[in-house]
């Protein structure tokens, strides 16, 4: 099970995952890929999109578009979703945010403006405990 599902396993009343898009600028197809899994949410396949990008073993326009027929989308409608002032304000968006944050790579943890240099279980659910106890 991913990190993320069992701190929500967890955690199922105290913890809120925000997921900001940051597609780094030094790879051709993150940015492609990002508004890919924007679009697919409008098609309510975001996380299922997502999950498979980081699955693949590259990142390039075919996988894109693999993944997008692996998950019954309408490739017509992604396509122009991706295109669109919606998907692309969105990602704006997190960019500002991420950046706002103080994010410089993927994936960051950030809980209650605390940065996570280590991303384990135990890590995550220290700081989570520690900020409850704050409350």
């Amino acid at each position: 099970m991913p990190l993320l599902e069992q701190v929500l396993e967890h955690n199922p009343e105290t913890v809120k995952i925000v997921l900001k898009n940051l597609p780094l600028n030094f790879h051709k197809f993150a940015q492609p890929a990002a508004l890919a899994a924007l679009a697919a949410g409008n098609q309510g396949k975001y996380w299922e999109f997502h999950d498979a990008l980081f699955e693949a073993p590259k990142l390039d326009a075919t996988t894109i578009d693999t993944i997008a027929t692996k998950l019954g989308l309408d490739i017509k409608v992604l396509k122009e979703d991706m295109a669109s002032a919606q998907i692309q304000q969105k990602l704006a968006k997190d960019v500002f945010d991420a950046q706002e944050a103080g994010v410089r790579g993927t994936p960051t943890i950030i809980i209650n403006g605390r940065l996570l240099k280590e991303r384990s279980l135990a890590a995550i659910q220290k700081v989570i405990d520690e900020e409850l106890a704050k409350k």
